[in-house]
C-alpha cells in the first residue's frame, strides 16, 4: 500500500499519543516527563481544524506512522497568521523522510490555511530535528536558554522561524 497522508480523525488520537508517548524517554522532542494519556489530549486533538490548525498523519501500509500539528501561536488575535509546527515519527522509522514528507506538506498548505508566519520550538540538543527543520528554509530566530530541566539537566529551547 502507498503512502497515505490525510486530517487525523478521532481514531488516530491513540496512534498519535503513542508516537508523541515514544519520544518522552529520550528527552529530546518533548518537556513532558511522563506519558501522556488519550483522554487528556481530547482537548488539543479538538483545537484543530482542518480549515485553520489542522492535524495530519501519514499512513504506511495502513498504519499511521508520523503526524503534524499546526497550533496556533500565543493565542492573540494579531497572532493568527503565525503557527507553530510539531513533527512527530514513530522511532523505528526515522530517517525514512516522512518528517521532510509532512514538513514539504506544511509548507505548501501553509497559505490556503492564511498562515504566512511558521515557527518550530526545538530543544538545543535535539539537532536532528534542528537540521531537518533548517533544510526547509527555517533559520534562527530566538533562544531560550535553560528554559526547561529534563532529569536535572537544564535545556535550552531554539526558536526557529520561515515567512512562507
Amino acid at each position: 500500500m502507498p503512502v497515505v497522508h490525510r486530517l487525523a480523525t478521532r481514531g488516530d488520537l491513540p496512534h498519535i499519543v503513542d508516537i508523541y508517548n515514544s519520544t518522552i524517554p529520550s528527552r529530546m522532542a518533548t518537556a513532558d516527563t511522563e506519558p501522556v494519556s488519550v483522554e487528556s489530549r481530547l482537548r488539543w486533538f479538538e483545537e484543530h481544524s482542518p480549515n485553520l490548525r489542522p492535524l495530519r498523519v501519514v499512513e504506511d501500509d495502513g498504519r499511521v506512522v508520523a503526524w503534524l500539528s499546526f497550533s496556533s501561536f500565543y493565542g492573540r488575535p494579531a497572532y493568527s497568521k503565525t503557527a507553530e509546527l510539531s513533527v512527530y515519527v514513530r522511532k523505528e522509522l526515522r530517517k525514512r523522510g516522512f518528517g521532510s514528507y509532512l514538513l514539504a506538506q506544511a509548507l505548501a498548505h501553509a497559505p490556503a490555511l492564511k498562515v504566512d508566519t511558521l515557527l518550530g520550538f526545538i530543544f538545543r540538543h535535539n539537532e536532528p530535528i534542528l537540521a531537518l527543520f533548517q533544510r526547509f528554509g527555517f533559520s534562527r530566530w530566538g533562544e531560550l536558554p535553560k528554559v526547561a530541566a529534563l532529569d536535572g539537566v537544564e535545556r535550552d529551547l531554539i526558536i526557529l522561524g520561515r515567512r512562507v
